[in-house]
């Protein structure tokens, strides 16, 4: 599938440039349902059949608990479909978060909730490694959050581990634009739940996500240049590669155009 094709030329070479998956590596791939994390899901999948490492995939979701239950069905059948295990793993995290603790911003809090509920499940499914969506919007929003915010240079790592968990924690999209994974996810089209947090949208992430891209619009290539920069300084793990992903995939795209 020439679809599936752009996904790994992208997941593959960052699994490659950051050694993200060993041998024998059991992952579990955090899914929230959304996009991201499905189109992880699928790359993962299917670049275990080939890749010369071999390893494992799990797919693991925390269900925070929202109002009405959320029907994970379709994603159960997707992972049926791609020969992967699934597990959910209830939690009380929107009742703790929204309604005991009524943070005014939940998301610093429930974010804290939502790892440590995953990194949990990982490990009793015998996990070592933990994969999460994050993709190259990410990275850039990340970094530039970090700068308005809270007057830092740093931004998430390619490769984390967590050593009171003993837990790897990658990012094997960290190359590839959301651009890109809106086009895969509306070709295949993956079984998206549509988030029910009531911040969803309302967010300092969302708003500096529109930021960039309203610069964007007038200077072409700019979370290209930033994330080159963060690759050139080395910050938090970021190295410089000789065939820079980002930078060819902007020459690409001013070549061939956006699809």
């Amino acid at each position: 599938m020439e679809q599936m094709k752009r996904v790994l030329s992208y997941v593959r070479r960052a699994v490659d440039d950051y050694n993200m998956i060993e041998e024998g590596d059991r992952v579990a791939v955090g899914i929230s349902g959304g996009k991201d994390s499905l189109t992880l899901l699928a790359a993962l999948a299917e670049l275990r059949r080939f890749y010369p490492k071999h390893f494992e995939v799990v797919g693991v979701t925390v269900d925070m608990g929202f109002p009405g239950g959320t029907d994970f069905s379709a994603v159960q059948a997707f992972c049926d479909e791609l020969s992967v295990s699934f597990h959910v793993f209830p939690t009380q995290i929107y009742d703790i978060v929204f309604n005991a603790r009524k943070e005014a911003s939940p998301c610093s809090l429930c974010a804290k909730m939502r790892r440590g509920a995953l990194h949990n499940a990982a490990k009793e499914l015998g996990c070592n490694r933990v994969a999460l969506g994050h993709h190259f919007d990410d990275v850039v929003d990340t970094f530039m959050l970090n700068l308005f915010y809270e007057g830092r240079i740093g931004c998430f790592q390619p490769v984390t581990y967590l050593s009171r968990s003993e837990l790897y924690v990658i990012r094997p999209l960290l190359y590839m634009p959301e651009k890109d994974v809106k086009y895969f996810a509306g070709k295949v089209n993956l079984p998206i739940i549509t988030s029910a947090c009531p911040a969803n949208g309302n967010t300092e992430r969302a708003e500096m996500h529109k930021l960039l891209a309203d610069l964007e619009r007038n200077n072409k290539g700019l979370r290209y240049r930033i994330f080159g920069a963060l690759q050139r300084a080395g910050i938090d793990g970021y190295r410089e590669i000789s065939r820079m992903q980002g930078i060819k995939a902007y020459d690409d795209e001013e070549k061939n155009g956006d699809n």
